[in-house]
């Protein structure tokens, strides 16, 4: 999840610098927004500073972002005849700033840990497309899939694509793992998700893993599709906190890697606190592979001591060699 963020001080004072999409698009800000959990909390991975929309303003939408409301696309593409509208392009030429970061913060961090890169699944693309914002139930964008699933499935494509170039662009630059956020699949009933977002999702997985690069698959709302998502190809598997690992490795076994799921307003909690949810979802993983982590992205309120409570607490009551 985005490490860096309006809990930080620091972060607080680049954006009085730069708005949310400069410092998206300028790779020095970009690196130095992804160096501060690095440096204040510790953790074992960098994440590259960027966002999941970042493709479909490369695609010709017209992407703002507006501080109480999110991101807004004023030009969201609500039919098939409108699909071609989005233009294809080159992630090392339209968002060359993010390949570009990434190679910056590789260099920067000279080996102490591993550049982590990102970007949105095709179905959560399409949400935000179609919808033109953040919304409640999406209803314009399954209005779309259920009354023209052809087009749908070439809007998924077309954003399949794109994420796809996306990620192999931030891998060919220093990447040593990416993960595929799918924040919106989760409400989608079971047979939708197996028909519409995963075989899109699955293609974005089959291209990156011929690069050699380990990919993250993570469902928002991923307890009633465990075994689907499995079956996408990615070599690790995100966890919201909505379902234990317990019941996540009684469905899929001790081989999976798991990658989560402390609920995130846990870091409201005192620090001891922290650290016995944290020594309870250690528990419940077992001796499976597992990479710790919030169920969901920090919240913007969070105290920085408690994020930092969090990566010591795994440090400690991790297993030698884990990682948070």
């Amino acid at each position: 999840m985005r490490q860096a963020g309006r809990y930080m001080p620091e972060y607080r004072a680049l954006r009085q610098k730069y708005s949310f999409l400069e410092l998206c698009h300028t790779p020095e800000a970009a690196v130095a927004a992804s160096m501060l959990p690095i440096d204040m909390l510790g953790v074992d991975g960098a994440i590259i500073f960027s966002d999941i929309l970042i493709p479909l303003e490369a695609m010709g939408m017209n992407l703002q972002f507006d501080e109480g409301k999110g991101p807004i696309l004023s030009d969201p593409i609500r039919s098939r005849s409108e699909i071609g509208r989005l233009r294809a392009y080159d992630a090392n030429k339209e968002t060359r700033f993010l390949p570009d970061a990434v190679r910056m913060l590789k260099a920067e961090l000279a080996g102490r840990v591993p550049v982590l890169g990102f970007a949105g699944a095709p179905y959560t693309l399409a949400c935000y497309a179609v919808e033109g914002k953040t919304a409640r139930h999406y209803s314009a964008t399954k209005s779309f899939m259920l009354n023209d699933r052809e087009g749908f499935k070439e809007l998924l494509f077309r954003f399949a694509d794109a994420a796809a170039d996306l990620l192999i662009a931030q891998i060919e630059a220093g990447a040593e793992l990416v993960q595929l956020f799918d924040t919106w699949a989760g409400d989608l009933m079971p047979d939708e998700f197996r028909a519409m977002a995963l075989p899109a999702a699955a293609h974005v997985i089959e291209r990156v893993k011929a690069t050699g690069c380990p990919i993250v698959y993570f469902v928002n709302g991923v307890g009633g599709k465990l075994e689907d998502i499995a079956s996408s190809g990615a070599d690790v598997i995100g966890i919201d906190w909505r379902v234990g690992l317990t019941e996540v490795r009684q469905r899929l076994g001790q081989g999976v890697v798991l990658q989560g799921n402390l609920d995130p307003c846990t870091l409201y909690a005192r620090p001891d606190v922290i650290a016995a949810r944290v020594r309870d979802v250690l528990a419940e993983n077992g001796r499976g592979p597992h990479i710790f982590n919030l169920g969901h992205g920090i919240m913007p309120d969070v105290p920085v001591a408690h994020a930092k409570a969090l990566v010591d607490a795994v440090k400690t009551f991790g297993a030698p060699g884990g990682y948070a």
